[in-house]
């Protein structure tokens, strides 16, 4: 994730449901033809398109942003390097959270088996 200096040099997220793409590039310090170029390039950017094709950003894509915007500026990777580190911390993150649901499925069945048994 994002480093303990970046969060400081960047300002703290509202507590909003939705942003404007130009609240976005106030909080991340980045121009609005940046993000829109980085949703091109990075799947995980998907903002909301409403009325008159205007992107409503959540914070999960606020987060999201600021992890590029580290990668790219601040640990100097490429764009391709960049997307490539983010979806490798997806697959761990997914492989750990089935894990999880295995682990606690073991334990229903274990639990199932151990009323049967009564």
């Amino acid at each position: 994730m994002l480093e303990a200096k970046n969060n400081d040099e960047l300002p703290a997220i509202p507590g909003k449901r939705y942003f404007a793409i130009g609240e976005v590039a106030e909080l991340c310090r980045v121009k609005t033809h940046v993000l829109r170029y980085w949703e091109q390039e990075f799947p995980q950017l998907k903002p909301a398109k409403r009325r008159g094709n205007r992107r409503y950003y959540q914070r999960q894509d606020v987060i999201v942003i600021r992890q590029i915007r580290a990668l790219l500026y601040d640990q100097g990777f490429t764009i391709g390097g960049a997307r490539n580190k983010l979806q490798g911390e997806e697959a761990q993150i997914d492989a750990s959270h089935s894990q999880q649901i295995v682990r606690q499925v073991r334990l229903e069945l274990e639990e199932i088996l151990r009323i049967l048994r009564r």
